[in-house]
């Protein structure tokens, strides 16, 4: 059997106020919407076999959201759930998805608002539904375009970095008309900050509107790779809608030419398509006492306080302010770990899923959680074949998982993550392994 493709596009946007999740201690109540958020689906099919992609405009998608729209999507469709990858864009502007105990303390954020889970969840499995029952034969091609200008490490700048977009190119085999690209790029979409009260994908909603207005017919699933550690914070000219659309865009035109180079040649009519997944328990870290992790704070609010009167600049100032936000979140966990209420938190984030998808050639690694970029560099650098890593899949992890480097020292993602350096290492073995036994 040849390969067939099809696409689905649900709608996701609130259709009521709610709280936009993305930064601490910030009412954020939504006062209309910019853009719209989209859950995007793409169904590929060959030989029997089937494997599901969907990408969600949302900050997270929680373990308990993945496992339920799956059953839902496998009810409809037959496809299990170790063959469809769920991953959330990571915008910041955009209604409550999720918990998180770290950020338990922060007065003014929510709970996720039942009426909306019940559209968001609503979205993602029909948005599946349509791409299986649409699929028609299709041609794919793999790429990769290099990106600069969109941002960098975002501790610091000349850190470690992925300059490299991966692609996944579907078109219509009668006519090759541009049925779907899956990207994954490795790059936090913070451009819009807590002052924003528009709801909006940030700057991935500009790059899928200029890719898809340039590649008439093609749904954009845009995933977001491990970057935990990534963000436009030192290439930024300001937290605007104008600036969101300027970066999106650079990052679009990288992408497009990419497309546009890609000799009839590299696409192909079949396509090999294999699923494996394995969960795995992760280290989990031991926090300083209270008044230890209140010392900390202490220090990071003097840092902070030191570079802002000094005038040290939009990149550095930022970095300080988050460790901020970082030593308050410890402070929370500590008093959890200290009151016995951290183990039902690590239970509901273990076992932590890797899932490794086979398209002919190319590979797709799916993490949950925010992990730092150089976990996915390791994964590419000793996969067997091409291969795309894309992170906040299936679920989250109630946090970052850093690098040993990182840990030491301190700062926002070490100080509110609930496992250590070491779950990194271990997701990451765990994800070659599973590529190898893809074939």
């Amino acid at each position: 059997m040849s390969l067939h493709a099809g696409t689905g596009r649900r709608e996701i946007t609130p259709v009521q106020p709610l709280f936009l999740v993305g930064y601490p201690h910030t009412p954020r109540t939504l006062q209309g919407v910019h853009d719209p958020l989209y859950a995007t689906a793409l169904c590929l099919k060959s030989a029997g076999e089937c494997l599901m992609l969907v990408s969600v405009d949302t900050l997270f998608v929680t373990r308990e959201t993945a496992a339920r729209c799956r059953e839902a999507i496998f009810a409809a469709t037959g496809v299990a759930a170790e063959r469809i990858l769920i991953s959330a864009t990571h915008t910041h502007s955009g209604p409550v998805t999720f918990q998180y105990l770290s950020m338990s303390s922060d007065p003014v954020l929510p709970p996720p608002d039942p009426q909306y889970m019940a559209q968001f969840e609503a979205g993602i499995v029909a948005a599946a539904t349509d791409a299986w029952r649409t699929a028609a034969p299709a041609l794919l091609a793999a790429a990769s375009a290099p990106v600069e200008g969109v941002g960098c490490n975002r501790l610091t700048p000349d850190g470690a970095r992925d300059p490299e977009a991966g692609l996944l190119y579907a078109v219509r085999r009668e006519d090759r008309a541009p049925l779907a690209l899956v990207l994954a790029y490795a790059m936090h979409p913070t451009v819009l900050h807590e002052d924003s009260l528009l709801v909006s994908a940030d700057f991935p909603g500009f790059t899928r509107a200029h890719l898809e207005a340039r590649f008439p017919g093609v749904a954009v699933l845009y995933h977001t790779a491990p970057a935990g550690d990534q963000s436009p914070r030192y290439h930024v000219r300001g937290q605007t809608f104008a600036e969101a659309r300027r970066i999106g865009e650079r990052l679009g035109e990288a992408v497009g030419a990419a497309l546009r180079a890609l000799p009839d040649a590299a696409f192909e009519a079949a396509a090999a398509l294999k699923a494996a997944r394995r969960f795995v328990k992760l280290p989990v870290r031991r926090f300083p006492a209270v008044a230890e992790s209140e010392r900390q704070l202490a220090e990071a609010v003097a840092r902070f306080e030191r570079l802002r009167r000094e005038g040290a600049g939009h990149g550095p100032v930022r970095t300080a302010e988050c460790a901020v936000f970082g030593a308050e979140e410890r402070v929370t966990l500590s008093r959890a770990q200290e009151e016995g209420r951290l183990e039902p938190w690590i239970e509901r984030a273990l076992p932590a899923e890797v899932q490794v998808l086979r398209v002919g050639a190319t590979r797709i690694v799916g993490l949950p959680g925010e992990l730092f970029v150089a976990y996915a560099l390791e994964i590419k650098r000793r996969a067997p074949a091409r291969t795309m890593v894309i992170s906040l899949a299936n679920g989250e992890l109630q946090g970052y998982v850093v690098t040993p480097e990182a840990d030491a020292e301190g700062g926002y993602e070490a100080s509110c993550s609930l496992f250590t350096a070491a779950a990194g290492a271990e997701l990451a073995r765990t994800a070659i392994e599973l590529l190898s036994e893809c074939g």
